[in-house]
């Protein structure tokens, strides 16, 4: 590890999507930079490096001994407070009888990921993930969530390149993937809960959640008419709930009339209505263009608000807000503003954030993924889809399904 003296005028460079700012003529500032690019796998041998006095390890089987007698005190009499808020929070008990908050399984979608052959692929930037064979293990891994209360999965699919095209037309295949797989599931758990996705990106040859004119415009009309076919053929493969992923203006009430249309009007809309560009996405999958046209810039509140309003007038039947941590603003802006129930979509860098930083013991992983999941359902979400979905619901079979913050 070297460190390096930077001294150099406060310049920010621009980026992409966001004003450029200029600091030139303010007083420059001198900062000690450590350079680690992590490039071994002994990164907690440096850490050990840093003064023991400063940090008690994450995982401490126990905590510092208390001192031998009480200490002395230091004045002659206690404050007069009319109200003293931690006479509520002294014992477990109370703590317990005053939690505001609760998580359950029946909160949780599980998204798995799906592909046609037989064995289950790891994905390297999601560690304890996996491409799943749609016939064994995609059985298995639902089997398992159901054991702890997860009765609710979300699917989503590898395609093969060779069954891409710039119009999607395997999106709507009654013998694709999906179809396939939902009519398997509703056989083997009749009861099973399946949300499927209504969304351009994996079966189009850019990558986009449209159709790209050729000069790089999305085409929204002409992909809205393809959606309508995918929605009508994942419900009548035996999908619950359809997911417009994609922010396309008027997308919710075409695929609501398809459905009606097609006499699955109890087939359930969730509608990807706060769907911003965030760097949090993309577990493995690249795209040329970026998705600034139809997706929303994450600086923006108001028109958050705005396509969520237009979604539910035109028939959605669940609002879900992605991502969710860095969203939890607009999660509290849409429970007060609706009475629909609001999902939460914890992305793929949010679980490989608390996941990394678990294994290199920086943080107490556990703990951090139930916090940020009650986080979640503090600021007002119904639902949260999460891949921790199966391992919460572990954690949370082991005391009694309630979530104890304490």
């Amino acid at each position: 590890m070297t460190s390096s003296m930077f001294r150099s005028p406060c310049k920010i460079p621009s980026v992409k999507g966001f004003e450029q700012k200029s600091y030139e003529g303010h007083k420059a500032a001198s900062y000690n930079v450590s350079i680690n690019p992590f490039p071994r796998s002994d990164v907690a041998c440096q850490l050990q490096k840093i003064e023991s006095a400063l940090i008690w390890p994450v995982n401490a089987p126990e905590a510092p001994p208390l001192p031998s007698k009480p200490a002395e005190p230091v004045i002659d009499q206690p404050l007069q407070l009319s109200r003293r808020a931690r006479r509520n929070r002294k014992c477990p008990s109370q703590r317990d009888a005053f939690q505001e908050t609760n998580i359950s399984p029946a909160n949780l979608i599980y998204p798995l990921f799906i592909h046609e052959g037989e064995v289950d692929i790891p994905i390297s930037t999601m560690p304890g993930r996996y491409m799943l064979g749609w016939r064994h293990g995609l059985i298995e891994e639902v089997a398992r969530a159901r054991d702890v209360g997860v009765n609710s999965i979300k699917l989503y699919p590898k395609v093969p390149k060779a069954l891409k095209s710039p119009t999607g037309e395997e999106a709507f295949n009654d013998n694709g993937l999906i179809p396939r797989t939902v009519r398997l599931l509703k056989d083997r758990f009749p009861d099973l809960v399946i949300y499927t996705d209504v969304n351009f990106d994996e079966y189009s040859t850019t990558g986009h959640g449209g159709i790209v004119r050729e000069d790089g415009v999305i085409l929204n009309d002409e992909t809205i008419h393809q959606l309508r076919k995918q929605a009508v053929s994942q419900a009548r493969a035996g999908a619950d709930v359809v997911c417009t992923s994609e922010m396309l203006d008027g997308r919710v009430g075409a695929v609501r009339a398809a459905l009606d249309a097609e006499g699955f009007q109890h087939v359930s809309i969730m509608s990807y209505s706060v769907k911003y560009t965030s760097s949090l996405y993309g577990r493995f999958r690249k795209v040329e263009l970026d998705k600034k046209t139809y997706q929303i810039n994450p600086a923006n509140s108001r028109e958050a608000l705005l396509e969520a309003r237009e979604d539910e007038s035109e028939g959605a039947d669940i609002l879900m807000v992605k991502p969710a941590l860095p969203s939890l603003d607009i999660i509290r802006l849409l429970k007060d503003q609706t009475l629909l129930p609001i999902g939460a979509c914890q992305v793929s860098g949010e679980y490989s954030m608390i996941k990394a930083a678990g294994l290199l013991k920086m943080i107490d992983e556990e703990k951090v993924m139930m916090e940020s999941l009650i986080c979640m359902r503090r600021a007002g979400a119904d639902l949260i889809l999460t891949y921790f979905a199966l391992q919460a619901a572990t954690k949370l079979c082991g005391e009694n399904r309630r979530f104890n913050a304490n």
